[in-house]
């Protein structure tokens, strides 16, 4: 089984701790200090949120500013559409922003979302038939019923 751990800097910690349990995450105790909080979304993955003092110590690179410069952009899958415009519409209630409009490919649908710190994460739905035929198979036979 593999795990997914994403590490993302902050400035502040608490912040950001009090952001992702807002979009229902939940924080593991056990490895969470006031360095770190690891982010729980799922049993397979997590963020940890660290401090840019200690998230400094794992690379002797200069780190990027998140409200400057992209370097990542974190895409989680919800179940619905409403999954997505409700995550989103959570995150920007309780200190995020929305940087770009949603996007409706048909087959696909996205929202993306920046933390106070201005990392990104995209939440997505895409309709299980599409995943499973690819998009244009399904798109095409979406148009062929209309």
């Amino acid at each position: 089984m593999t795990h997914i751990f994403v590490n993302i800097a902050t400035t502040d910690l608490e912040r950001a701790k009090a952001f992702y349990t807002s979009l229902g995450a939940g924080i593991n105790p056990l490895f969470t200090d006031e360095n770190a909080a690891c982010i729980v979304w799922d049993d397979n993955v997590y963020f940890m949120v660290l401090t840019q003092e200690y998230f400094g110590t794992f690379t002797d690179k200069q780190l990027a500013d998140p409200r400057t410069h992209a370097q990542v952009l974190i895409a989680l899958s919800r179940d619905s559409r409403e999954a997505v415009d409700a995550i989103v519409e959570a995150g920007v209630a309780n200190g995020g922003t929305e940087p770009t409009e949603a996007k409706d490919y048909g087959f696909m649908y996205s929202r993306d979302l920046e933390d106070p710190d201005g990392n990104g994460i995209e939440f997505v739905f895409m309709e299980p038939q599409a995943a499973e035929q690819g998009p244009d198979s399904y798109l095409a036979e979406q148009g062929a019923g209309a």
